[in-house]
């Protein structure tokens, strides 16, 4: 694995707005490069791209061991996750209502085996940049090496596998924001790709219709199939909650419920239960159930996009950012640093987090974020890979 410089492309801007991605350039945020950064790349080799894919396969099946451990041992609490929520996860897991797709944000630097970070499993985005814009970039700028990505193909291939479980049209909901609007118009293309007939809709645009006890879109018409770009322990949390909850089994949510489990940070310390020292893994725990170490990271259950995370090292801590998710939390060790010179500025590193996307149980690509600190977070960017 090496990080390697070279020259973007003269056009590059037009050449990824026309393919979607609009927002590589962010003007309101305080970004030293572009979100999508060409200016360098990644190099795999072939048995190293191997151990990725394999990694992810293996983290997947190990991942829902944990959920049916949680489920059977009734560990919900530990979760935080409401007992309200608690009959549809066990109904959506016992019926395996349709999945897409899922996230692993992984450690590697090609010198040791890959370690599990978190899993986004019910609302991982960054999802075009890795599955098209990236392709498009490797067959003109490397167009006689591959890359780990069959990302699309696989996920109109999962729509097609899954249409018979839909009622039509499917709904693609989610915030009014640059990044979630991008990724829904993205799955949106996909499943219209595979025959499926598609509204948009965004999340406070949803109605409840009390009287039918359905939710209906801005037509009043009711809602069956819904795509929502938006985490669980939120819409549980929201006014609707309940009647999501309530009519669960009468509605086809994707990602479905039993997803909490997966997303949470608190699957890390329940994996390093299930499988101690497993190579794949950090040793975690649920803050305050062991003593605390001198080096860990501290994640809360339900944060996001790197926030409230604070890294400790002999006792100080080194890095931290803000954010509003508080609460119980968990303390996992800290992974090798994976550091590569920046080509930008001498004298500085940049450190990467790969997301190896799962579809239908199969880890079928690679894309990479990187950050000039230790915290991957929504400031990070995206940096194309091939391999040799």
């Amino acid at each position: 694995m090496r990080r390697i410089p070279i020259a973007p492309r003269d056009d590059w801007q037009q050449k990824v707005s026309s393919a979607g991605l609009v927002f590589h350039t962010p003007e309101d945020q305080e970004m030293d490069r572009p979100y999508w950064d060409e200016s360098a790349c990644y190099e795999f080799t072939a048995p190293e791209i191997d151990t990725l894919e394999a990694a992810g396969t293996t983290l997947q099946q190990m991942c829902l061991e944990a959920a049916e451990h949680i489920i059977d041992k009734k560990r919900y609490a530990e979760l935080e996750i409401p007992a309200a929520a608690v009959p549809a996860i066990e109904w959506a897991w016992e019926n395996e209502p349709p999945a897409i797709y899922g996230r692993f944000d992984i450690a590697f630097d090609g010198s040791g085996p890959p370690k599990l970070l978190e899993y986004n499993a019910d609302t991982p985005t960054s999802l075009l940049e890795a599955a098209v814009i990236q392709w498009s970039w490797l067959e003109e700028q490397f167009p006689n090496c591959d890359q780990f990505n069959s990302i699309h193909e696989r996920v109109i291939g999962k729509w097609q596998d899954i249409a018979q479980y839909l009622s039509k049209p499917v709904y693609f909901a989610g915030l009014d924001n640059p990044e979630d609007q991008l990724t829904l118009a993205y799955l949106c293309d996909t499943a219209q790709q595979a025959g499926l007939p598609t509204r948009s809709i965004l999340m406070g645009d949803i109605g409840w219709n009390d009287e039918r006890q359905a939710f209906v879109d801005l037509e009043e018409q009711q809602m069956f199939s819904i795509f929502k770009l938006y985490p669980w322990e939120m819409i549980v949390a929201e006014e609707f909650g309940p009647a999501a909850l309530d009519t669960y089994t009468a509605m086809r949510w994707i990602e479905p419920i039993w997803k909490m489990l997966l997303s949470n940070k608190g699957l890390l310390p329940v994996l390093w239960e299930l499988f101690p020292n497993h190579e794949l893994l950090l040793e975690s725990h649920f803050e305050g159930s062991a003593p605390k170490p001198r080096d860990y990271v501290r994640k809360p259950l339900h944060s996001r996009e790197g926030a409230n995370v604070t890294i400790v090292r002999n006792g100080a801590t080194i890095a931290s950012t803000d954010g509003s998710y508080q609460g119980p939390a968990v303390l996992q060790a800290q992974a090798p640093i994976a550091g590569f010179p920046d080509n930008l500025k001498p004298g500085a590193s940049r450190y990467p987090v790969l997301g190896l996307w799962m579809v239908d149980q199969q880890c079928c690509g690679l894309g990479i974020r990187e950050s000039s600190g230790l915290i991957t977070d929504n400031l990070s960017s995206f940096v194309p890979h091939y391999f040799v």
